[in-house]
């Protein structure tokens, strides 16, 4: 989808509105539809609770394990259908054996090479859990694709410089662990896209390793997040102004753009038609900088969709969104097939020369 513009900081809406209209345009469950606000997050924790009880008891899962020193620096690794029984049993009797190492020096079993897509949920950095984040884990381990799913230290106990740094450490960990991995793609919802695309920004060489980053999954997130300062959302995150700065990915890229490490990789940043106003336009200027700093970006608005129903529905595997995902991850340098979403909306992907998705 072709959004035209340019950098718009010095007008932006949110400068002109009230404390409380700020509030307002940053409470997602306030721009649900079909739901009321406390039932819509009833629904979207209960589907979260669900998909994870199912997706753990497939019993082809690596459960809590440490990928930093940190009590809450974990992730859960959901391996794909594809892992046979004789191989499951070599990760596990290896874990078992190898359980006095710590983690990050821990080998990891991984008898096939394949794509990892890694999930960070949202939250507004102050709640969520891995734990109840597995929505895409099913559709996507039965096509080849492994799953992790990263907890981090939300607020108050972690800041968000704190929180970046654990998603770069949990980024580290994958690829040490899995160093013939098909490309890594990074997947994050609400204040888990704003710390995926953060990582844009990552000094990778400080770490010893270059993740294999092959794509960008961005839903519903904030890029900006000075806008958050003066909202109710801000006490226990944002102390001043510099902080909002330096954890905002979208003033970053404006400021001291960023030129891509791998020009082959690619981001989607989607936002689902009932989101606020505010969330479109975080949106929209995110992908306008993007493209303006030779990013290989693409942007989609999801049809029908509000800000919780356009993860949830990740459970599904005829979903639009699931299918770019599988198609982006298993068909890397393949064909891709044009998909469409349920409602009959034209979503159709093309096939761009480099293999990415554009929906339209």
């Amino acid at each position: 989808m072709d959004v035209s513009g340019g950098n718009h900081r010095h007008e932006a809406p949110w400068k002109r509105m009230s404390k409380e209209e700020l509030d307002n345009q940053y409470s997602p469950s306030r721009w649900v539809v079909r739901l009321g606000a406390e039932e819509a997050m009833r629904t979207y924790s209960q589907i979260g609770n669900e998909v994870t009880k199912r997706a753990r008891a497939t019993g082809r899962s690596l459960l809590n394990v440490l990928y930093g020193d940190g009590d809450g620096e974990k992730l859960d690794i959901y391996l794909p259908e594809a892992v046979s029984e004789g191989n499951w049993g070599l990760v596990v009797a290896l874990g078992s054996q190898l359980g006095a190492l710590p983690w990050p020096t821990r080998p990891l079993f991984c008898p096939t090479a394949m794509p990892f897509l890694v999930f960070f949920h949202g939250g507004y950095w102050q709640s969520g859990s891995k734990d109840t984040s597995a929505f895409m884990v099913n559709p996507l381990t039965a096509q080849g694709v492994a799953v992790v799913i990263v907890a981090y230290d939300i607020a108050p106990k972690g800041t968000l410089d704190q929180m970046v740094d654990q998603v770069t450490q949990s980024i580290v960990f994958v690829q040490k662990q899995y160093p013939g991995n098909q490309g890594i793609y990074l997947c994050g919802h609400s204040a888990g896209a704003h710390l995926a695309a953060m990582m844009l920004l990552a000094d990778w060489t400080k770490h010893g390793v270059t993740p294999n980053l092959k794509g960008f999954f961005l839903l519903s997130g904030v890029y900006d997040l000075e806008p958050i300062m003066h909202t109710s959302e801000n006490a226990p995150l944002l102390p001043a102004l510099e902080d909002a700065q330096r954890n905002s990915p979208l003033w970053q890229l404006e400021t001291a753009p960023t030129q891509p490490a791998d020009p082959a990789c690619r981001i989607l940043v989607t936002v689902g038609q009932h989101d606020s106003p505010e969330f479109h336009r975080q949106s929209r200027e995110f992908y306008q900088t993007l493209c303006q700093g030779g990013w290989k970006a693409s942007f989609e608005e999801l049809h029908d969709m509000d800000h919780f129903e356009i993860l949830w529905n990740l459970t599904q595997e005829d979903y639009v969104l699931t299918q770019a995902y599988l198609d982006v991850c298993v068909s890397v340098g393949g064909s891709i097939n044009t998909i469409h979403n349920s409602n009959n909306n034209k979503t159709g992907a093309t096939q761009w020369e480099t293999g990415w998705l554009e929906l339209e």
